[in-house]
């Protein structure tokens, strides 16, 4: 079972993506994770990309495609594998075609934009020893004040409104066009984000189990 998981930055993939990958027994690759481990190993192609990122630059799709295709010729990747932030735009999903890859379902979590700029722009992290709350889900005892140790809560500049915007903007003009493009090879399974993540999860599982 090959599986893509889409979904715009705050729409909670990720963990659904880690959800699927332990009930299955299938390891969920993330573009992030392949270039770390790529870069640690010491492969040809994580060499080529350490040039670039040594030098503030993306990585070519050519180079992250090459450390991908290695990636899921290792042996845990036989049963299949969940590819979580790959691909990200049309040309890496027709380069992934191009190389032979086989994608059973792709799996959009669906997430409006307005609930996805209040679920991050909600979230504090305790400075001192990093414990998550949030604003309206999970508030702590005293305003800006972590429950565990008592120090600052503050909010990361990834999560900053302006910044969650701009990441989704980014979203809607080079990835949501992958929904269309699999929708066309009768991929595309979309699931509706709910307000609780276990409900969520439930028709993540509820949509692979029938695949």
């Amino acid at each position: 079972m090959n599986l893509i998981f889409l979904g715009a930055p705050g729409a909670g993939k990720g963990t659904q993506a880690e959800v699927v990958c332990e009930k299955y027994n299938i390891p969920a690759i993330s573009t992030g994770n392949i270039l770390r481990e790529a870069l640690k190993s010491g492969t040809e192609m994580g060499i080529k990309a350490k040039t670039f990122m040594d030098a503030g630059k993306l990585v070519p799709d050519e180079i992250l495609i090459g450390i991908i295709k290695d990636r899921l010729n290792e042996d845990d990747c036989k049963n299949g594998f969940i590819l979580d932030g790959f691909p990200r735009t049309i040309p890496q999903a027709e380069a992934l075609d191009a190389m032979g890859v086989n994608i059973d379902k792709v799996i959009d979590i669906e997430v409006s934009d307005e609930r996805i700029v209040l679920r991050m722009s909600g979230r504090r992290v305790c400075e001192k020893c990093g414990s998550s709350y949030h604003m309206q889900y999970k508030k702590p005892r005293e305003e800006g004040v972590c429950n565990q140790c008592g120090g600052t809560l503050i909010q990361r500049k990834d999560d900053h409104p302006d910044t969650v915007k701009d990441r989704l903007s980014v979203y809607h003009e080079q990835t949501e066009p992958l929904k269309d493009f699999y929708l066309k090879q009768g991929k595309l399974c979309v699931v509706e984000g709910q307000e609780e993540v276990a409900d969520t999860t439930k028709l993540v599982l509820d949509t692979v189990g029938s695949l």
